[in-house]
């Protein structure tokens, strides 16, 4: 899996937003994690959380606009370091050129864009055109991406990066993986770490959206190690709810959602972990395709966590 950061100005925010809308399904399918600053919690260190996902990243989407240029941290900091980077291999940089600007001479110029011919995605006759060709471009520069290790999710992978570099670029096929056993350990590790990962995307997901909605709080709570429930108010009112917990073989999930709480007895939603002979991953039950949710292929953690925030905030979408 691919991590991809997000360099770009807060004043083109609705667009990275848009942009992040158009990966989900490289999400789902489990090619790609995200990041960008609005994740960091209150009480981490900026800078240092900033740097350190920078640093992470397989892939830096610079996010060209006025603005972008015109920000001393996103030109002189963000942009610097993750070409600094792309130079040494250790990371691929894409420009994604928003709006219509002077970039062709900046240092970044000289990289293909994610748009034939570097076009502003805001001058295509729709947003989802444009966004179109910038994921397609995404997607072409992860299957160009070195070997690695076969991704178990939430493990340590090491890159083959460095000795690619070394040995210079040249044709070579895409189709690289190689199939793999997984022991009772990679599968327990995985189902841990998701619920983890689940938890933290759910409490950092409801201080964002209360942050941008004024009517809106939340409740996030855990109610052991193995569960937590999330409640979300509107103007005071319970409008949403649900638990989330490792589930067991009595189940036969191995992390469940019920709209009800932690319940234990009943569930809406369970996935159960899988592996295609390559990596490790989570299928849903389907249950929750019955209100509209659908997923096909194995799930990343992310893909997991986005899964079930869908549930918990489809009744404040309607």
């Amino acid at each position: 899996m691919a991590k991809l950061v997000f360099s770009y100005s807060h004043v083109d925010e609705a667009l990275r937003n848009e942009l992040e809308v158009h990966l989900a399904a490289l999400k789902r399918q489990g090619e790609i994690e995200t990041w960008h600053d609005r994740r960091i919690l209150a009480g981490q260190e900026f800078i240092g959380e900033i740097d350190r996902h920078f640093q992470e990243a397989d892939i830096v989407l610079l996010l060209v606009s006025p603005h972008f240029i015109a920000s001393d941290y996103c030109f002189d900091v963000e942009m610097a370091g993750a070409l600094a980077r792309h130079q040494a291999g250790e990371a691929t940089v894409i420009p994604v050129i928003l709006r219509l600007c002077h970039w062709h001479d900046l240092p970044f110029g000289k990289l293909l864009a994610a748009t034939p011919d570097g076009k502003p995605v805001t001058q295509y006759p729709s947003l989802d055109e444009g966004f179109y060709q910038v994921v397609d471009a995404i997607k072409k520069a992860i299957r160009a991406r070195p070997a690695v290790t076969p991704n178990v999710p939430g493990m340590a992978r090491t890159s083959a990066r460095s000795e690619t570099a070394s040995m210079g670029a040249g044709p070579r096929s895409s189709n690289l993986r190689v199939k793999r056993p997984f022991t009772d350990h990679d599968r327990d590790r995985a189902r841990h770490d998701c619920f983890d990962y689940v938890a933290r995307y759910f409490a950092n997901s409801l201080q964002e959206l209360e942050a941008r909605n004024p009517a809106i709080r939340s409740d996030f709570r855990h109610v052991d190690a193995h569960s937590f429930e999330a409640v979300v108010y509107a103007d005071g009112e319970r409008v949403a709810r649900c638990g989330i917990w490792l589930g067991n073989d009595l189940w036969g999930g191995e992390l469940v959602y019920s709209a009800s709480g932690v319940t234990r007895g009943s569930f809406n939603e369970n996935m159960s972990l899988d592996d295609d002979g390559y990596a490790l991953g989570f299928r849903p039950l389907g249950m929750g395709a019955f209100s509209g949710h659908s997923s096909t292929g194995l799930l990343s953690f992310e893909g997991v966590a986005e899964y079930f925030w869908e549930m918990l905030i489809r009744p404040l979408q309607r």
